[in-house]
């Protein structure tokens, strides 16, 4: 049975499981499978880095309080977040990989580093 480069179309020699004639069809082949994908992940993964970025700025000491203000001006985005952390007191930890963000009273955030993950 012959079998073709799922990429290119050119005739396959050698191992009856080859898919592909190149690791650059390979490539090529799964980049345009998951375009569509990608765009959108790549997105939410750059506003993750900048979020992260942003809370590691704002609390270079493990600890910080700041005004939901000074995190809007710099381009914080608060539906994006990796997961969240409920304590014993029920208070809610929204986390940016190991940075956290901790909603207060009167537009304040406590901003806290989890030094475990």
């Amino acid at each position: 049975m012959e079998r073709y480069c799922l990429d290119c179309g050119v005739k396959l020699i050698g191992r009856t499981d080859k898919k592909f004639c190149s690791d650059q069809c390979r490539n090529t082949y799964n980049n345009r499978l998951n375009k569509d994908e990608t765009a959108y992940m790549k997105n939410v993964n750059r506003t993750l880095r900048k979020n992260r970025r942003i809370l590691k700025e704002l609390n270079p000491n493990g600890k910080a309080k700041v005004n939901k203000q000074t995190l809007l001006a710099r381009g914080f985005i608060f539906k994006y977040f990796t997961h969240i952390f409920k304590n014993k007191e029920g208070k809610i930890y929204y986390f940016c990989y190991e940075y956290a963000y901790l909603p207060l009273d009167n537009n304040f955030f406590a901003l806290v580093i989890n030094k475990n993950i």
